[in-house]
């Protein structure tokens, strides 16, 4: 399997420079990620709003290795905070945040991280809109689990994302469908140890189902992170017989990927929600986005030979 190769390979600086070098990376960097700074991005939030979708915003960049560094990636939050406030999208457009950006993995990082964020949902629930934290790989999770549970006393609406293929999720998924929760079912895009997690994509899509159930049966409100024609449609159906209305749940995609779904699904009366990364540390968000999918690495291989 090419995954693994890929994501070993995402955390290579020598990987790194290669292919930042590559001719036809920015191409395919393009297709991904929005734009470098958040006035790049700003016409794609707007568009988007016009034509019925919502979005969350990532900033992307992950190797955080001194507290200075985690206030500027809370720093950076702050500023997108600031232009959705000018542009009245407050409720068109939330965040997304990971944590390891705020310094979760230095020393004292659970309260540092918890300090970093808290700043930033308190400014997103000033203007209408909140947070969700991304799930990393599996040695963050307890920490983060554990900010989400504290962030929630006093902004409910802060939201998490769970992994199908974690043997842990079930019953994270039985813990979270709660009423007012807000979770973000995706597969998962780390290497992780078998000792941890489904290897095989059948057994994770199985499992992504036996979780989806679970949060659409509980009352809070379940976001569906997928591109894949089967689990939409299962979502749906799964919905339907939980007697859920369409404002009860929603899609979420990523920017740059199966775009005329996106617009499929929102005329149809679904909440259908972009995410959409940008800033220019995209090389660690890039290479999940190659793993998770051979295609997009296809793609990417003939950018690189066609602009060679």
């Amino acid at each position: 399997m090419l995954a693994p190769v890929i994501l070993a390979a995402a955390r290579s600086d020598k990987m790194r420079r290669f292919i930042s070098a590559a001719p036809g990376t920015k191409q395919v960097v393009d297709r991904f990620i929005a734009g470098e700074t958040v006035e790049q991005v700003v016409p794609i939030i707007e568009d988007a709003a016009d034509k019925g979708l919502e979005v969350t915003l990532d900033v992307v960049g992950e190797d955080i290795t001194t507290p200075a560094q985690a206030v500027a990636a809370r720093d950076a939050y702050l500023e997108l905070v600031g232009r959705l406030k000018d542009l009245g999208l407050g409720e068109r457009a939330e965040m997304s945040v990971k944590l390891s950006m705020f310094g979760q993995s230095l020393e004292g990082g659970h309260d540092l991280a918890l300090a970093n964020v808290r700043r930033v949902v308190e400014a997103a629930a000033a203007i209408g809109t909140t947070v969700t934290l991304d799930a990393e790989d599996h040695t963050t999770l307890d920490s983060m689990f554990a900010i989400h549970e504290e962030l929630r006393k006093d902004f409910p609406q802060t939201g998490c994302v769970i992994q199908a293929y974690l043997f842990r999720t079930e019953d994270d998924a039985r813990r979270l469908a709660a009423a007012g929760s807000r979770v973000r079912i995706v597969k998962g895009a780390y290497k992780e140890p078998a000792s941890v997690a489904y290897q095989v994509k059948a057994e994770i899509d199985k499992a992504y189902v036996r979780i989806l159930k679970i949060l659409m049966d509980g009352t809070g409100y379940p976001m569906i992170g997928s591109h894949d024609p089967r689990l939409i449609a299962i979502g749906q159906e799964l919905a339907r017989k939980a007697g859920r209305k369409l404002d009860e749940y929603e899609f979420q995609m990523l920017y740059g990927i199966r775009s005329d779904e996106h617009i499929r699904l929102a005329a149809e009366g679904h909440r259908m929600r972009v995410y959409t990364a940008y800033g220019t540390d995209w090389y660690g968000y890039f290479m999940r986005r190659l793993a998770e999918k051979p295609a997009n690495l296809l793609f990417f291989g003939r950018s690189v030979l066609t602009k060679g």
